[in-house]
């Protein structure tokens, strides 16, 4: 992985190997702090350096860490587990995830399923109404 794309997010004159507070890294990814200390327990690899009284400092391998966490997790839709599998086999390349299949055209649609689809707005409408 390349460091160019976390170093865009960062437009605060630092050096591009600069340690980054939980503050930067969280505003730089628009990611909660919290998050951030909960990917650290489930993400064993993610282990920023820890100062007195607990204060994180990130370095450039943690963001991108947390980059490629945020896209697989907050962008591709993987779980946590999943994501966490993904990095740790290698397979959270930075290239677009695969294409899946593409939808069913109208012809393959079931005849039956669009009025059964209104059937169940229709009864999830009244249930809010109520």
């Amino acid at each position: 992985m390349t460091s160019e794309p976390s170093q865009l997010r960062f437009d605060d004159g630092k050096e591009p190997e600069a340690l980054r507070t939980i503050g930067e890294v969280a505003a730089g990814f628009g990611i909660r702090q919290h998050v951030l200390r909960y990917w650290e327990q489930q993400f064993p690899m993610l282990r920023p350096l820890k100062r007195s009284g607990g204060r994180r400092y990130y370095r450039p391998e943690d963001v991108r860490l947390i980059e490629t966490i945020d896209r697989l997790v907050n962008r591709q839709g993987y779980t946590l587990k999943g994501a966490r599998q993904a990095i740790e086999e290698g397979s959270a390349a930075r290239s677009a995830p695969a294409v899946s299949a593409p939808a069913p055209s109208r012809a393959e649609v079931p005849e039956d399923v669009l009025p059964r689809l209104r059937a169940i707005r229709e009864r999830l409408a009244a249930a809010l109404a109520a």
